[in-house]
Order: structure tokens, then sequence, then C-alpha cells
């Protein structure tokens, strides 16, 4: 019982941490989206995010489905 306790404590805390990123969203940040795609924050609205994947390709992405990137923005290269 005790591990369930701690593991249950442990995923609650990363579900807040997520959030508290999601709800912090904001234009030039990169992200990493559920299905692996990973881009730029161009627009930011309520319930989604614009995702720029490409020179002038965006994506419209719902904002539960977008995470934090684990590569550092300063990595990757820029045109």
């Amino acid at each position: 019982k005790f591990i369930e306790f701690i593991t249950f404590e442990n995923a609650t805390k990363r579900q807040k941490e997520i959030k508290k990123f999601q709800d912090s969203l904001e234009n030039g940040k990169t992200v990493i989206t559920q299905g692996g795609i990973y881009g730029r924050v161009r627009e930011v609205k309520d319930n989604y995010v614009l995702v720029e994947i490409a020179d002038g390709v965006k994506i419209r992405v719902n904002k539960n489905m977008v995470f934090d990137s684990p590569e550092d923005a300063s990595q990757q290269p820029t045109k």
C-alpha cells in the first residue's frame, strides 16, 4: 500500500507540473506535442496553441497535448 501511495503522489505531482507549464505557455517557447512533433509556440489561445513546425508551417494543437521540449532551444538550428 505504501508503494502505491508514493506512486500516486508522484503522478499527481507530475500532472500539476505539466498543468502549470501548459498554463504558462508563451510565444517562442520550444515544445513537443504528444505525437512527437517539435516546434515553437507562435500563438496561445484558451484551449489550443499554434505551433510552428517548419518555416511558415503552423499546426493547431490542443493545449493539453503540448509539453516542454527536453531539448534546449539554443541547441536547435534556426533559419
